[in-house]
């Protein structure tokens, strides 16, 4: 579930550009930027195969969605741009294109960089929830499926393994945020009791692919984690029902033990990252601290510009926090706050 509000994706974004800069990297030193994930970094991929496929667009593909920056839905879900649009501003790049969209891969030039996140994406297959009785909304778009289409496009663009290699060492790979949504269609499916069982095998996802992409010649990596998601009015709504699993932090009103879940899967992904680290020695593999960029915001809300309410969404339904857990931001029945940069989410 994407923030809408600028300000706080250019934090983040100026955090990981931070990092960049820190390390041997310089940001001319990048001519692409090559991403995967979900809803956090998908520039529109989800709504043209959502629109091609059913012939009905996807909640991005709406209004709201793309009203303050881009005037127009994108399939952007943000009301303007993503963590992954200032980076590429601030690099230098155009805006990174989805990779499914008008026209055939072979005839476009992504040279300059290509999109394989889509919103709702998962880092396990769509077979492993199947098993476990978890419905998920968009099939075929898990990690594995967009390191396919990755390995598809290489193809295209570089007919020799070493020109392939050339074009990943002067490409920055940012690795989602993914995982959050193996989380959300578990938890909202009913799953509570289980979620925490699995984030091993997710966090085991993101490790696989990473050293793929190592192996075709990847040498920069950023890799998200996951954010504080006891502070996501959606979650915040749904699980209001159930008062004994509430424990809302007096500081922010946050419930805490999700937030203590999303802390678990960044301190595993943390020590794979570490792990791949040790063996692949000559890539620089970036952890961006999602958690606690949001969480600084959070605790200080002043200081980032943000004055309506810390936890109520701009773009909703009803109840507390804004939210309707039957109809989504942008659709019949749905209210949108008149100044969302004053909103966090």
């Amino acid at each position: 579930m994407a923030s809408n509000i600028s300000p706080l994706k250019t934090a983040f974004s100026c955090a990981v550009l931070f990092l960049l800069s820190a390390s041997n990297y310089a940001c001319g030193c990048y001519k692409s930027i090559i991403s995967f994930g979900d809803s956090l970094a998908d520039t529109g991929n989800l709504l043209y195969l959502e629109s091609t496929s059913s012939n009905e667009k996807p909640p991005s593909g709406f209004l709201p969605y793309g009203e303050t920056f881009f005037h127009h839905p994108t399939g952007r879900f943000s009301d303007g741009r993503l963590i992954i649009d200032f980076i590429a501003q601030d690099m230098g790049l155009p805006f990174v294109p989805p990779f499914h969209g008008e026209g055939n891969v072979s005839r476009r030039n992504y040279r300059e960089g290509v999109n394989f996140a889509v919103g709702g994406s998962t880092a396990l297959e769509d077979s492993f929830f199947a098993k476990i009785g978890v419905k998920i909304p968009y099939a075929n778009v898990s990690l594995a499926a967009q390191l396919s289409w990755f390995k598809e496009f290489l193809s295209t663009i570089c007919h020799k393994p070493s020109k392939c290699k050339k074009f990943l060492q002067t490409s920055l790979v940012l690795m989602g945020e993914i995982g959050g949504n193996d989380y959300n269609h578990a938890f909202f499916g009913g799953k509570n009791e289980e979620v925490a069982l699995f984030i091993p095998q997710v966090v085991k996802a993101i490790g696989v692919t990473i050293e793929e992409l190592i192996k075709l010649g990847a040498t920069t990596l950023i890799v998200p984690g996951n954010f504080p998601i006891g502070c996501s009015s959606y979650y915040l709504t749904y699980f209001e029902r159930y008062k004994g699993k509430y424990n809302r932090d007096p500081n922010t009103g946050c419930i805490s033990w999700l937030n203590m879940f999303s802390e678990y899967h960044n301190s595993l992904l943390q020590m794979e990252l570490e792990r791949i680290r040790q063996i692949h020695a000559h890539t620089t593999i970036i952890y961006a601290d999602y958690d606690n960029a949001a969480m600084s915001i959070y605790l200080s809300l002043d200081k980032y510009g943000f004055t309506k309410g810390t936890l109520t969404a701009c773009c909703g339904g009803e109840g507390p926090f804004n939210v309707s857990l039957t109809v989504h931001c942008g659709a019949s029945g749905s209210t949108t706050c008149e100044d969302p940069s004053k909103y966090v989410s």
